[in-house]
């Protein structure tokens, strides 16, 4: 028996990041959309688990051993429920990795969610995204899906209403970046300034509720990019790239290197794509509409 669980990346529509707290994560107001590129874990019994294999591109980047969320994730909820973690987790990657785009978070939650149904634990929706908290803070997102405001350092969800679908196209960078990289150089750049409390705007709330794309491109924001191109400057040619194309909005989606672009349609973004794939400034290119469900059984 196995259990195979699709789970989607993320765009931040906003990032509002504030002052650093003692314990060295940052409060947010983080709007998360669910879009459709996916990773999925297959979750097979195996008697020396949990036990990591990958494919897809840049699989060879994702680590194998118990520092995988994949693998923290069956660890935890076999401790939840008293169980040994006899469990072979197979992902096969589409998300980008280290792309700002949440696939290790993605994989984490697709391993909970297949763990508990291959060991029939019955886990409750708060359960699980308890156990996600735990894990890290985009995980509980990437089961849920949808769209989201997540405050805290990310973990605690509100999910949102969208009145549309929203057509985005991805540029990989070349090389990925780190997350704690990233609000480090946030922290530096920050340092001679006062950092305001982050609060979701209302008026990207009410494009999203609204399914316009013009209004949400007016109000799409990402505190950390300041950071994200003082570490990797030649994102700030695929950005300029995508505008010229005629994206509606561009940005770095989360803490990057991923840009993200809004386009107005499903016909713009593809054009938006062939510009990008024809501009030599990025390793790659898709296009996704969002939202999308969170982590599903398959």
């Amino acid at each position: 028996m196995s259990v195979t669980v699709r789970v989607p990346a993320k765009v931040n529509v906003q990032l509002a990041v504030g002052a650093a707290r003692p314990d060295g994560f940052h409060e947010l107001a983080n709007v998360f959309l669910a879009v459709g590129l996916y990773d999925e874990v297959t979750a097979t019994p195996s008697p020396d688990g949990p036990r990591i294999t990958c494919e897809g591109p840049d699989a060879a980047q994702v680590p194998l051993d118990r520092s995988n969320l994949a693998a923290r994730a069956a660890l935890a909820l076999a401790e939840r429920y008293g169980r040994a973690p006899d469990v072979h987790l197979h992902i096969a990657k589409d998300i980008p990795v280290a792309g700002g785009m949440a696939g290790g978070s993605a994989d984490g939650a697709g391993a909970l969610l297949a763990c508990d149904a291959l060991w029939g634990t019955g886990a409750s929706r708060e359960q699980l995204l308890d156990i996600c908290a735990e894990l890290g803070s985009d995980v509980p997102f990437s089961l849920v899906g949808g769209a989201a405001l997540g405050t805290g350092r990310g973990e605690r969800l509100t999910e949102l209403e969208v009145g549309g679908t929203f057509h985005w196209v991805f540029a990989m960078a070349s090389r990925g970046l780190s997350t704690p990289a990233v609000f480090r150089e946030f922290d530096r750049l920050a340092e001679a300034r006062e950092i305001p409390e982050p609060m979701a705007s209302r008026g990207l709330l009410g494009a999203l509720a609204k399914g316009d794309a013009e209004a949400l491109a007016a109000a799409v924001s990402n505190d950390l990019q300041p950071a994200a191109l003082s570490l990797f400057p030649e994102l700030a040619d695929t950005l300029a790239a995508g505008r010229a194309a005629g994206a509606l909005a561009s940005l770095v989606s989360g803490s990057g290197p991923t840009t993200a672009f809004l386009a107005r349609d499903a016909e713009a973004a593809e054009t938006v794509a062939a510009a990008l794939r024809a501009s030599g400034t990025c390793r790659d290119v898709r296009t996704a509409p969002g939202p999308v469900p969170g982590a599903t059984v398959v």
